[in-house]
């Protein structure tokens, strides 16, 4: 598949991006293994599939970047296994997923992409308006809870948003867990509330220049 270069589309982090309120509800083992649509992720299989589903936010908003830098769509589940072979992600005797590991997962994104990115930490959001002057996209550590932007998060960080643009007053973003339409794509919330759930700490992505995004359109 292909997106036009330039544009950042939308992606969930399960490819029924209509399923959030039901992993909420049933919780991630039940409403993913329920997913039509689960073939899409590149998983082999549906099992592998709900193991890992609910721990790629990080390649969601990485899948983004693609599709906005190279026009073409890479499957989730084909970018968190080439990650893990970096340690960005790491898989437990158990079967059970730790990440998003942010060093790893740039030098990963760095290599294999060429997206010059950073990790970046203890920034205020008042930072982030002046980290896109000179940045492509920012993804930033939110607690999850940031699709109720009316409630108070109970912490900060555990879940990742890609930062679209950003003023001194308000920033927009995608969310790969938004659970309806007004909270997944060009999400813009005020300065104030998007800092009660911002953990401090993200990865920057300086992205390619215009002639490396064509070699990465062959390299994706």
């Amino acid at each position: 598949m292909k997106a036009g270069p330039g544009i950042v589309p939308f992606f969930s982090q399960w490819e029924t991006p209509g399923l959030t309120s039901a992993v909420l509800k049933e919780g991630a083992d039940v409403a993913l293994a329920k997913d039509p649509n689960w073939p899409s992720s590149g998983a082999p299989s549906l099992e592998e599939y709900v193991a890992w589903a609910n721990n790629v936010c990080g390649m969601a908003c990485l899948k983004m970047v693609l599709a906005a830098q190279t026009g073409r769509i890479v499957p989730t589940l084909e970018l968190a296994r080439r990650c893990t072979e970096y340690g960005g992600s790491t898989i437990s005797e158990t079967g059970g997923i730790k990440g998003l590991i942010y060093a790893p997962f740039v030098e990963f994104i760095n290599r294999e992409f060429g997206l010059k990115a950073d990790v970046v930490t203890r920034i205020e959001a008042q930072d982030v308006p002046g980290i896109l002057e000179t940045s492509a996209f920012f993804m930033a550590s939110v607690h999850p809870s940031i699709r109720w932007a009316d409630q108070e998060p109970s912490a900060r960080g555990g879940h990742l948003v890609l930062v679209l643009a950003a003023s001194h007053k308000e920033i927009t973003f995608h969310n790969p867990s938004g659970h309806i339409p007004a909270t997944q794509a060009h999400v813009t919330l005020s300065m104030e509330v998007f800092d009660k759930y911002f953990a401090g700490r993200g990865i920057v992505i300086h992205g390619p220049s215009a002639a490396e995004c064509g070699q990465l359109a062959l390299r994706a």
